[in-house]
């Protein structure tokens, strides 16, 4: 039985949220290894709809839930996100949720820093959510961060608020901004101390125990591998490596235990932020596309540009992240159509190309080549076996798998849960 790593083959938003809680049923325990709160999953079960941005999308099924070292936390947004899955019935407990106690903390000041730097970048703005994530990261490795386990030490901050505010007050300044309040920030923290404190563990200790167990791990990760910091469309990326690479390093698990990586895609493409979208469509098709997804950003509420399918930067993903197989999503919004473009190359400057170049000019500047496809007029909503879907559907299925040079493990056909088809069962391999 194999572990399974779940993570996004295109710029996010490409419907993980359902397909881990769809595992989930499988698995013993979910692992989420990066990213922060800027992460929206969206879980419809039911007639209940649960929006996550920090827990990993097993905790509303029940499954044992780890918040992984390679995740930065804000331990307000934890709180009010427990809250309010606890209103609409989840249970979350320590027994159900446990957190890496060598997390780095978000705070305040990373918020503040993450907003005035965006507000002061002009033409250069990256899309940031403003959550505080990237100067999260960069205090981590920066070896400044306070950390889960600091809050059971708060006595104790003295060096490391030396070295948090001798960095921060500086740039501070150059906003024209107060310096860090030390003593309201560490009663802050003294507030929030014990409700986060109750999940701490070190968990790399307790997964490698399940390992060892022969118990199924499913890794959860944020984003997509377009926005990977090393192998995304830098600089309008996130702060951390979305690949599946970074399950092992974020979790306390070796390389070994990955196992199936299950890459998760769009049947179109969309992308929310700035950033360079070869095939992005400003016309009705797009508007179409992006009225009959329903795209708009889980955590920012941002409505997301919509393009058609970009075989070309799905098939780097495949390569960088270690793809094993793609769940295809949101076939079904594509019921309709006459017909279906696919990229399957660019042209820059008269030179054909077969891959995403790496400079932002020059990703600014290529030129997709499409290949157009016959649509269909069947509906494929809610379709749960290959014999349920229109042949034409299942050609656009085929052909994707042979532009991306990776097999399709799964078809989603709607937000619900069990509205899945199941090709190749991940954790079988």
């Amino acid at each position: 039985m194999a572990n399974v790593a779940v993570i996004g083959a295109q710029w996010g938003d490409e419907g993980k949220g359902k397909i881990v809680d769809w595992l989930a049923e499988r698995a013993d325990v979910v692992v989420r290894f990066q990213g922060g709160h800027n992460a929206g999953h969206t879980l419809v079960v039911g007639e209940k709809v649960y929006k996550l941005s920090l827990l990993p999308s097993g905790i509303v099924r029940g499954t044992p839930s780890v918040i992984g070292n390679g995740v930065v936390l804000d331990p307000w947004a934890l709180k009010a996100e427990i809250e309010k899955l606890t209103a609409q019935g989840v249970a979350i407990t320590p027994d159900t949720l446990m957190i890496a106690d060598n997390c780095a903390l978000i705070l305040p000041f990373h918020r503040d820093l993450d907003s005035l730097r965006e507000d002061a970048s002009g033409a250069g703005k990256i899309g940031t959510t403003r959550r505080g994530i990237g100067p999260a990261y960069e205090d981590k490795v920066g070896r400044r961060a306070i950390r889960v386990c600091d809050l059971a030490h708060l006595d104790a901050l003295d060096a490391q608020l030396d070295r948090l505010t001798a960095h921060h007050d500086a740039l501070r300044a150059g906003f024209g901004e107060p310096p860090i309040d030390r003593e309201a920030l560490v009663e802050e923290l003294r507030g929030i101390a014990a409700y986060v404190l109750q999940f701490a563990k070190p968990v790399w200790r307790d997964l490698n125990a399940l390992r060892a167990a022969g118990k199924r791990i499913l890794f959860e990760g944020a984003q997509g591998v377009l926005l990977d910091v090393d192998h995304g469309t830098y600089p309008f990326v996130t702060s951390s490596n979305t690949i599946s690479g970074t399950a092992a390093g974020g979790s306390g698990l070796g390389p070994s235990a990955v196992g199936f990586v299950l890459g998760i895609t769009k049947a179109y493409t969309t992308r929310v932020g700035s950033g360079p979208f070869p095939t992005e469509l400003e016309d009705e098709t797009g508007e179409r596309l992006g009225q009959r997804g329903h795209e708009f950003g889980t955590v920012t509420g941002r409505k997301r540009r919509c393009g058609w399918f970009d075989a070309v930067l799905v098939r780097q993903s495949a390569a960088v992240g270690g793809i094993t197989g793609i769940a295809l999503t949101k076939i079904d919004v594509l019921d309709g159509f006459d017909e279906i473009r696919i990229c399957t190359g660019y042209t820059l400057d008269g030179e054909t190309l077969d891959y995403f170049p790496s400079h932002a000019a020059d990703q600014a500047k290529v030129v997709p080549v499409y290949e157009t496809m016959k649509g269909w007029h069947e509906s494929t909503a809610g379709a749960r076996s290959w014999a349920d879907l229109p042949g034409q559907a299942i050609k656009y299925i085929r052909r994707i798998e042979e532009l991306i040079r990776c097999p399709v493990a799964l078809v989603s056909t709607s937000p619900e849960r069990e509205d899945t088809i199941l090709v190749r069962d991940p954790f079988a391999d």
